[in-house]
């Protein structure tokens, strides 16, 4: 749909204040009428969207223009800012690092016609987005892939390119167009060697920015929880994210059954699988599978341990049951049975101590190997498992960790009679006073709360 522009005054008889006044009337009234499902309304549903789309961006030329003739006039220091993109975020409540994109991208528009090597002209970009034609994000692809063409492309080459990546913007998203914008040499090169080198330039410089931009941050909430913050190249976040995805996807639920046939599974067991209980949140539902991933993370090929050694101090009797809490290294504090869930794992070493009927502690144990699971015996136990052993959970044996049936420190062996697999949430519950856990001689357990 275009509209042909109302004749309803001469142009340029309203200041441009009073023109956004009118403009918001205009939105007031449009927030007031009843724009689907209205007999009133001729317009096809389906293209009240595109068109409301095409009117923001539209206006989002507006902006851009305001902000860049704001930066030419050096408005910003008169304000006592010291740049654009500080002046526009103090005066529209945005991001700084917004406020900076969309400033680039305001004087890249505004270039004049001659435009230079650094800053080529975008005339035609700016045109389309002042008519709807494309977005502001598809005009940022598009200035960004622009300026990455190679010093000896000329103006009317650099103009070929620009139309086509135009067109494009009306074919593709942001995203699709920025993987064809990397090849548009293509457009006035005809060796696809050029093309393919001209790329994986780009590839290779966005990557050298990324591993420049990585960060991670972490802040002790005081509360028995850490924050962090990280940023990742897209590699290593696509990793990560395909990662947590399948701990967290959705499976289908089958009942597990018995050697002899029975069902072990049963609904209030289910529901205390914490990856199918939050589903409805799923940020939570990420959070645990990290919690998880990280204590599974072998690291024998980063410094020649079998796993991330952190020490955990802990008293024999607790060890043995007593509701004690222990120590991490990193003086921090964990409940007793936290600390005996990770005496079962290879990832944690628990610094065994003992008290002297009236004297200091002495170490007895520093973790001896003899007292972890093997992999061997781990694989061993996909014979009889292929799921944490409690009744109607589904997290894959590889994601869980064995738990001695008869406690390491009150006597018990390490051998698979004595082995139990059971998925990290499920494992706490074991080692937690507030639960009572029941083994059926099939393998699997049940975990209640306690009245």
């Amino acid at each position: 749909m275009t509209a042909a522009p109302l004749p309803l005054r001469p142009p340029g008889t309203l200041s441009l204040a009073t023109e956004v006044e009118v403009l918001h009337l205009v939105l007031d009234d449009l927030h007031a009428t009843p724009l689907i499902g209205s007999p009133a309304e001729p317009t096809e549903p389906a293209a009240l969207p595109a068109e409301v789309h095409r009117a923001q961006a539209r206006l989002d030329a507006l902006r851009l223009t305001l902000i860049a003739a704001a930066d030419a006039a050096g408005v910003a220091q008169r304000s006592g800012q010291a740049t654009t993109a500080d002046w526009v975020a103090k005066n529209t409540r945005s991001g700084r690092p917004e406020s900076a994109r969309d400033t680039a991208l305001a004087t890249a528009l505004a270039t004049s016609p001659a435009g230079t090597p650094d800053r080529p002209a975008l005339d035609e970009t700016r045109d389309a987005l002042a008519h709807g034609a494309l977005s502001a994000a598809h005009a940022r692809v598009i200035a960004h892939a622009l300026a990455q063409l190679p010093a000896g492309v000329t103006p009317e080459q650099r103009a070929r390119c620009e139309t086509r990546l135009i067109a494009d913007a009306g074919r593709f998203d942001p995203t699709q167009l920025r993987r064809h914008a990397r090849r548009i040499l293509a457009e006035i090169e005809p060796d696809p060697t050029v093309v393919d080198t001209h790329e994986n330039d780009q590839v290779t410089a966005e990557e050298d920015t990324a591993y420049a931009r990585a960060r991670l941050t972490f802040h002790d909430n005081g509360d028995g929880t850490t924050t962090g913050h990280f940023t990742l190249p897209h590699l290593q976040a696509h990793i990560l994210s395909t990662l947590i995805d399948a701990m967290t996807a959705p499976r289908r639920r089958h009942p597990r059954t018995s050697a002899t046939g029975a069902e072990t599974s049963s609904p209030a067991a289910s529901e205390a699988n914490p990856f199918e209980r939050d589903r409805t949140d799923p940020a939570h539902a990420r959070g645990l599978a990290l919690a998880q991933l990280l204590e599974h993370l072998p690291t024998d090929h980063l410094h020649g341990t079998a796993t991330t050694q952190v020490t955990v101090l802990i008293d024999i009797d607790t060890l043995r049951g007593h509701l004690k809490t222990a120590g991490l290294d990193t003086d921090h504090t964990i409940s007793a049975g936290e600390a005996r869930r990770l005496a079962c794992t290879s990832g944690l070493t628990p610094a065994v101590y003992a008290r002297a009927l009236a004297g200091p502690s002495v170490i007895l144990d520093q973790g001896r190997q003899s007292r972890l699971f093997t992999e061997t015996q781990r694989r061993a136990l996909t014979a009889t498992h292929t799921h944490c052993a409690a009744g109607g959970c589904t997290r894959p044996i590889a994601w869980c960790e064995i738990h001695h049936r008869t406690p390491w420190a009150a006597g018990g062996t390490t051998d698979l009679a004595n082995a139990i697999p059971l998925c990290g949430w499920h494992h706490r519950r074991t080692h937690d006073h507030r639960y009572r856990t029941t083994h059926h001689p099939d393998g699997t357990v049940t975990i209640q709360a306690r009245p």
